[in-house]
């Protein structure tokens, strides 16, 4: 059942909400505009934070969607676990969708989602560590991956190993998907950037 979770997550995880606003909206594909990543943060510096927030509202239906249905339609005996499998489908359908060659986001907002899908208090509080850490920092990769770090130990104490095994398994997925940022990180090439001078441009 697990398996099917993540099955189903995986194909609603496979619309990537960015390409399809930016192809509304310039008809070209996202992997060839601006930093040609299919996330929000593109979408608002393409076509401002009107579109952006489009986008990140799609992103999170796309997870909340499989969520919903496996833990309260498909597979309600597997309890709330069933929201951290279909998110961690989801993430991988983002990160890694069939229609592009395997080749697609970095997951942050799907994480992010499922997290709070599953826990919101515990979800909310380890998204607002990584927004720290992002202000902080100046690394966008930073904050991404102190999610579901701080969300892991909060989770293994509530809930055990049952909710803590998929958690590990989602933030090593992020992990895989930011490991490009990670090099240059520890190679010190990675630019830092200003969330708040960002805002402030759009």
């Amino acid at each position: 059942m697990r398996i099917l979770c993540m099955i189903v997550g995986y194909f609603c995880g496979c619309f990537l909400t960015a390409d399809a606003v930016v192809r509304h909206k310039t008809g070209r594909s996202v992997f060839e505009t601006g930093t040609k990543n299919p996330g929000t943060a593109n979408v608002t510096g393409l076509l401002g934070m009107k579109w952006g927030a489009v986008t990140l509202l799609g992103d999170i239906l796309k997870t909340a969607v499989p969520c919903a249905l496996c833990r309260y339609v498909f597979f309600p005996s597997l309890g709330g676990t069933a929201v951290l499998y279909a998110g961690i489908g989801a993430a991988l359908g983002h990160g890694f969708p069939f229609w592009n060659k395997f080749r697609g986001g970095r997951s942050v907002a799907v994480t992010c989602t499922y997290l709070v899908l599953f826990s919101p208090l515990r979800g909310i509080a380890a998204n607002v560590a990584g927004l720290c850490v992002r202000l902080a920092t100046g690394y966008p990769a930073a904050g991404a991956l102190a999610i579901p770090v701080v969300y892991l130990p909060l989770v293994l104490q509530s809930d055990g190993a049952a909710a803590g095994w998929p958690v590990l398994a989602g933030t090593a997925l992020l992990l895989v998907l930011h490991r490009d940022s990670l090099w240059r990180m520890a190679h010190k090439t990675e630019k830092k950037t200003s969330l708040l001078a960002e805002l402030k441009k759009r």
